[in-house]
């Protein structure tokens, strides 16, 4: 059954709550809404995570250097194995997460 689903309507009860949209053979595909940061966390598997809406400032570690990055509408961050790293939005923000199923 196709889905339409208009992503700057999407709102939840709670920062990182998520609607889901696809689990394709194990990676999910989900929908988030945030208004706080997440927490500092490794995914188990790659990670991809697309701005929808909103502005968001990800912070992630290198040879145990933090950087940040600055995300705009339609920038793309993948974390690959092992890479730590936290969203921080600023204000609202929409995100599309690609990942294994249950990544933190």
């Amino acid at each position: 059954m196709p889905k339409i689903i208009k992503s700057k309507e999407f709102t939840a009860s709670k920062a990182w709550d998520a609607l889901d949209i696809a689990n394709m053979n194990g990676i999910t595909t989900r929908l988030h809404w945030t208004n706080q940061p997440y927490k500092w966390h490794i995914n188990e598997g790659e990670e991809v995570f697309v701005v929808l809406d909103g502005v968001v400032d990800m912070h992630y570690k290198l040879d145990s250097k933090t950087f940040i990055s600055t995300l705009q509408v339609g920038d793309i961050f993948y974390a690959s194995i092992g890479t730590e790293h936290v969203a921080h939005p600023i204000g609202e923000v929409r995100i599309l997460v690609i990942e294994s199923e249950g990544s933190v």
